[in-house]
C-alpha cells in the first residue's frame, strides 16, 4: 500500500472477501455475514464526530462485553493485558465480561462460566 486510503480501500475489501467467504462451524457452517443477516440486526458504528475527544471517566458500575476468538495457545486477550484460557475454549469464541463494580473479569463458553479473573480498572 502506498497511501492511507489505499490502505483503507484494501482493508474493507479484505474484510468483505473474509466475511463473505470463510464459513465456521461455531455460526453452524455460515459466513460472518450470513450468520449476521439471518439475526436480522443492523450493527450501528458512531461516526468519527460523534466519538469524545478526550479520554471519558472510568465508570464506577456495569459493565463490558467483548467477544474473543481462542487461538491455539489458550491465550486470552483484553486490551493488551493476556489471560490464561481453558483448555475447553480452544478454537472457540468466548464471552469476556468485565465486572465493572467487582473488579472481575468472567469467561463464558456459550452461556456457561468457565473461568473468572481478578481485572483491576481502578488502583
Amino acid at each position: 500500500m502506498v497511501s492511507v486510503p489505499q490502505l483503507r480501500q484494501e482493508s474493507l475489501a479484505f474484510e468483505h472477501r473474509h466475511s463473505s467467504t470463510y464459513r465456521y462451524s461455531k455460526i453452524k457452517g455460515k459466513t460472518p455475514l450470513a450468520a449476521l443477516a439471518d439475526k436480522k440486526v443492523k450493527l450501528i458504528f458512531l461516526s468519527k464526530s460523534n466519538a469524545p475527544k478526550h479520554p471519558l471517566d472510568k465508570p464506577e458500575e456495569g459493565g463490558y462485553h467483548l467477544i474473543r476468538f481462542i487461538r491455539s495457545d489458550c491465550r486470552l486477550n483484553i486490551f493488551g493485558e493476556m489471560f490464561s484460557a481453558p483448555a475447553q475454549t480452544q478454537y472457540e469464541y468466548v464471552v469476556a465480561t468485565i465486572n465493572v463494580k467487582e473488579q472481575r473479569l468472567k469467561l463464558l463458553l456459550d452461556t456457561i462460566q468457565v473461568e473468572e479473573y481478578k481485572y483491576r480498572l481502578r488502583g
